[in-house]
């Protein structure tokens, strides 16, 4: 049924807020010489990791890996697993492209997309050994809650890209977005939640890394929350 002329249309999911930003002179170089090899194209075809990785290995995509550099810390910390990163900011792509290189990282690879575009027609059902989700936008006024990417919907969709036994990966450091997560995530029938604590949030895997802004906030006194959920 079409939206009639008094009702808004419905406001499509995207995993990104377009944001602005200055390219520094590396990030440039690193996008211009790395971007070829790194950078996958967005197609409307299945991925196949095989050939992109030039291995059989456990794949893991994250959503919105910012300025990437806890996502080249997770992929060397797990170098049995092959990662796809997605993010729109520009800055950001050059940035763990950056990091690729200074650090010879070979298991990773980017898609500069929308991630929920990338998961429709790019990721293949239950291929995922595990998705990441860290802080993702908050949406911290109330009437902006709606645009907050972790929503029964887009988790249903996500679900269905991971494999059963993979696991999805959230952390927020926005206590009413953990609990919206939380209350998501616990109402999907696909998902189990591995916390082993009362409270329903996990204990950060060791496998996260902190970073600056987090350790910075916990020296405040603020708080984190990891929610870790497997597929049934």
């Amino acid at each position: 049924m079409s939206d009639s002329p008094d009702t808004p249309p419905r406001r499509a999911i995207k995993s990104f807020v377009t944001r602005a930003g200055r390219m520094g002179t590396g990030q440039i170089k690193a996008l211009a010489e790395l971007g070829p090899r790194f950078v996958l194209p967005f197609k409307p075809e299945l991925l196949k990791p095989a050939e992109v990785f030039g291995r059989e290995a456990p794949l893991v995509l994250e959503i919105g890996f910012g300025m990437g550099g806890a996502t080249a810390q997770i992929a060397q910390t797990l170098p049995d697993h092959d990662f796809i990163g997605c993010e729109v900011h520009e800055p950001g792509v050059g940035a763990l492209l950056k990091l690729i290189d200074e650090q010879q990282i070979a298991n990773i690879r980017i898609v500069q997309h929308d991630a929920v575009e990338v998961l429709a027609q790019m990721i293949a059902p239950a291929s995922l050994a595990g998705v990441h989700i860290f802080f993702p936008d908050p949406w911290h006024k109330k009437r902006h809650n709606k645009r907050r990417l972790i929503q029964a919907e887009f988790v249903a969709t996500l679900i269905q890209h991971i494999r059963p036994g993979g696991y999805l990966h959230l952390a927020t450091d926005w206590e009413p977005y953990a609990q919206q997560m939380l209350a998501v995530l616990s109402a999907e029938p696909g998902l189990e939640n591995t916390a082993a604590t009362g409270t329903g949030y996990a204990e950060k895997p060791a496998y996260r890394p902190l970073t600056k802004f987090e350790n910075r906030g916990i020296q405040l006194g603020h708080g984190v929350w990891d929610l870790v959920f497997k597929r049934r």
